[in-house]
């Protein structure tokens, strides 16, 4: 709990340096591909978060890395993030950074629950049907749950949307048992 704390306030003054210097958009757009090469390149992830490795070769070795392909204020991000020991972090950072700016821009956040991975264009069809049906921007993330059965459930600012089998069985073994 105290993690997401640091990671909620490292997150908020990321999106304070961004706002101040204009880089908003820049920084997320580069703190995705970021996590895209830290994913595809588990070394240079364990070479961040190896303690043994001073905080000063780190800064080294990632500025001849991003220099000059990241902006600034997300290399000098790093930098702080090398010299806190927060490294590790730096995912659920951006991905708060992420959530504080797309609530400034009016977008509500929820989960949608399904039996299998949903495609990105499904997933888009659910946002979009999901922000006519609350007259809100809605924003879902997708997380499996196979006791769905089949269908989905929607899981928004404390409301549920339940379009499941698993909620229609419910409903008629209810109605079996009052028979």
């Amino acid at each position: 709990m105290a993690e997401l704390t640091v990671e909620t306030t490292y997150g908020e003054a990321l999106l304070e340096a961004a706002r101040e210097t204009g880089t908003t958009e820049r920084i997320l757009e580069e703190g995705d591909t970021l996590l895209q090469i830290l994913e595809e390149e588990p070394e240079l992830r364990s070479f961040m978060n190896y303690p043994a490795i001073s905080a000063d070769e780190k800064k080294e070795v990632l500025g001849k890395i991003f220099e000059g392909r990241i902006c600034t204020q997300l290399l000098n991000f790093l930098y702080v993030l090398v010299d806190k020991r927060r490294t590790m972090c730096i995912g659920n950072i951006l991905k708060i950074y992420r959530t504080l700016m797309e609530k400034e821009e009016g977008y509500t956040y929820g989960t949608i629950y399904s039996v299998i991975r949903l495609s990105e264009e499904r997933l888009a069809e659910f946002e979009s049907q999901t922000s006519r049906l609350l007259r809100t921007n809605v924003r879902l993330e997708n997380e499996i749950d196979p006791a769905l059965i089949a269908g989905v459930k929607i899981l928004i600012d404390g409301k549920i949307i339940d379009a499941s089998y698993k909620r229609r069985f419910d409903e008629l073994a209810g109605r079996l048992k009052i028979s």
